[in-house]
């Protein structure tokens, strides 16, 4: 048998397991039920609008992100330590089955679970192409940045439970990782703005209506002789332009910036994955220092801020660097797995079960 026969003959007698139980079933039928109350919400609320189908496209995909990095870690978790605990791990490093096919075999098995909630969204995902509004280049680039984001998930929890000795430990420690992906990256981008803040100086002229001659010009509304006031003041802006790249390993902020954005004619967005990119790329840019606003030449700032897509093209994509992270932190725990796992261990941790 060549070695990746090997790691598949692993990796099935695991999604064997997997799906010989009824837990498996059930999960897929509540997601099954639930994206589907999502479509029909989704398609009510943006049947109007201009892309409905781009709209509820975006929705069901980042649903399909949310349960699998909530369910994956749960699945993955305790692949190795479950069997060391069962005494069925020995068993398996006894054959010819080398530990990197081990491991690997495990991460196959966990990585194709979590796509199996990818697959019982396809429908609806179809469903949003055909009613209009998501492109044909949006669905390919999410789809598979959305399946390298669960193998990841999957990657991460076979990594820790070959690194962990307690199934539980390792199922929490899974978690715990995610969670600082995803809501981590999020608050270290908050409190990093916050805490590095700059002074921004504003200077409005007005006019003074009092002062200024009582005949008013047609043409400009304003009175023929101008006699204008200044006011000045300063306040602090948080400064997120520097602290920006921390949200690049959010998945579902490099899910974001990966997918090609389309925008409406007024240069918006037209899905939630443009929104959400617009908004990180508008963290980019560092606040206006000196901005002032003059009543008496009647000239606004209004309406001479940059357009979405203006934005977007101006600043600088993150998802490489984002995926990039990823990879190399599910890398470097399956590295540590295969080194743990391999047998014979010169050394043991107190209490650990061989057969």
């Amino acid at each position: 048998m060549s070695w990746l026969g090997r790691m598949w003959t692993v990796a099935s007698i695991e999604l064997q397991q997997r799906v010989r139980g009824l837990a498996w079933y059930v999960l897929l039928g509540v997601f099954v039920v639930v994206v589907l109350l999502v479509t029909v919400f989704t398609t009510i609320a943006t049947w109007n609008s201009d892309a409905p189908g781009a709209v509820l496209y975006s929705v069901i995909v980042y649903f399909v992100l949310l349960l699998g990095t909530l369910v994956t870690p749960a699945l993955s978790g305790n692949a190795i330590n479950g069997d060391r605990e069962n005494g069925t791990l020995a068993t398996t490093q006894v054959t010819l089955v080398s530990t990197a096919q081990l491991v690997l075999g495990k991460l196959l098995a966990a990585w194709i679970t979590a796509l199996g909630f990818l697959v019982a969204g396809l429908p609806f995902l179809l469903f949003a192409l055909v009613i209009g509004g998501a492109s044909v280049d949006t669905a390919i680039v999410s789809i598979l940045v959305l399946a390298l984001e669960l193998g990841v998930v999957a990657a991460i929890g076979v990594g820790l439970s070959g690194l962990i000795r307690r199934p539980l430990f390792s199922v929490v420690a899974t978690y715990l990782v995610v969670a600082l992906l995803s809501v981590g990256t999020l608050i270290a981008f908050t409190l990093g703005g916050l805490v590095n803040q700059q002074e921004v100086t504003v200077e409005n002229e007005y006019v003074d209506w009092e002062a200024s001659s009582d005949e008013i010009d047609p043409q400009t509304g304003y009175p023929v002789e101008l006699v204008c006031m200044t006011e000045e003041y300063t306040y602090t802006v948080p400064r997120f332009d520097t602290v920006w790249w921390m949200l690049a390993a959010n998945p579902y902020v490099l899910l974001a910036d990966a997918v090609p954005t389309h925008f409406d004619a007024y240069g918006n967005p037209d899905d939630l994955f443009g929104s959400l990119k617009y908004g990180v790329r508008q963290a980019q840019l560092p606040p206006t220092v000196g901005q002032s606003w003059s009543e008496c030449d009647q000239l606004s700032s209004d309406g001479e801020y940059p357009t979405a897509e203006e934005v977007i093209a101006s600043t600088v994509p993150s998802w490489a660097i984002g995926l990039l992270l990823n990879v190399l932190l599910a890398g470097a725990l399956l590295v540590g797995a295969i080194s743990r796992t391999h047998a014979p261990a010169r050394r043991l941790a107190a209490g650990s079960r061989i057969a």
